[in-house]
């Protein structure tokens, strides 16, 4: 079997098994504060790249929704949105958590590297703790720069999640993350986890070897895209449990906006 397959069949394997608690994650998120803090996080980067557009005048792909928590909130903020994720189990649970606002979002089975939608699709894309996970980055982000309208707008909120596979200061600070867990009082979020499963997976997937988010902006940069990076998006968008877990791991966002004038061609 090809590398890539293996990857795929692994991966899904692992998501399909962490879909239950995975889901409970997002529930309980959609149930704090942090649905507020998301939304308007979302909204605000939306609204200030289409001012004079309507939410339900702007179509919105979320990339790898898992169990639904941008879909969601964007659906309930009058965004028409279409979600991908390629684990199937993980669409259940976010049709099932959507509830009422299952009928304004339209879920779909299909791999982040090789999406099934024409070019020049989508005003805004979306995705969280992703594309870390993806076996062609290379080949997501052509895809996403292609499905885009020209002007359109990507927000991409990752992290350095399993740098420390890698880099031995890295390794000394997620050490440190664990023991200031131990110490802190707060919910340790990798229980129930299946960590030798997820380093695993983590070791082949090309990103985490990477400092990030460096290495999108220059990729993003190749497709002609126009792009920045706020490095502290999680001091507005993480919990306290958040940023105690992942200290040394800092979520980032990357926005690119794809040229007014470019109309991506079919790969």
């Amino acid at each position: 079997m090809e590398n890539s397959q293996r990857y795929k069949r692994d991966n899904i394997n692992y998501w399909s098994n962490r879909a239950p608690g995975y889901s409970e994650v997002n529930q309980s998120e959609l149930g704090s504060s942090q649905r507020q803090v998301w939304g308007a996080t979302l909204a605000e980067r939306i609204r200030a790249h289409c001012p004079d557009r309507r939410p339900g005048e702007i179509s919105v792909l979320d990339i790898g929704t898992g169990p639904g928590f941008f879909a969601i909130i964007l659906a309930e903020m009058g965004y028409q949105v279409t979600a991908v994720d390629y684990t199937g189990s993980m669409l259940e649970k976010a049709r099932s958590n959507a509830g009422q606002w299952n009928r304004r979002i339209r879920f779909m089975e299909m791999n982040a590297e090789q999406l099934e939608f024409g070019e020049n699709t989508f005003d805004v894309i979306v995705s969280r703790n992703l594309t870390w996970n993806l076996y062609h980055p290379d080949q997501a982000y052509r895809e996403w720069e292609r499905v885009l309208k020209p002007g359109g707008l990507l927000l991409n909120f990752d992290a350095n999640w399993y740098r420390y596979l890698y880099d031995e200061e890295a390794m000394e600070g997620y050490r440190r993350d664990r023991e200031n867990i131990k110490t802190s009082g707060v919910a340790n979020e990798t229980d129930g986890t299946d960590i030798p499963a997820m380093e695993a997976i983590a070791c082949q997937a090309p990103l985490s070897a990477v400092r990030r988010p460096g290495w999108d902006m220059n990729f993003l940069g190749s497709l002609g895209m126009g792009v920045q990076a706020d490095p502290e998006i999680w001091r507005k968008v993480w919990t306290r449990e958040e940023r105690i877990n992942n200290a040394s791991t800092p979520m980032f966002l990357v926005q690119a906006v794809k040229e007014a004038g470019r109309y991506s061609e079919v790969l």
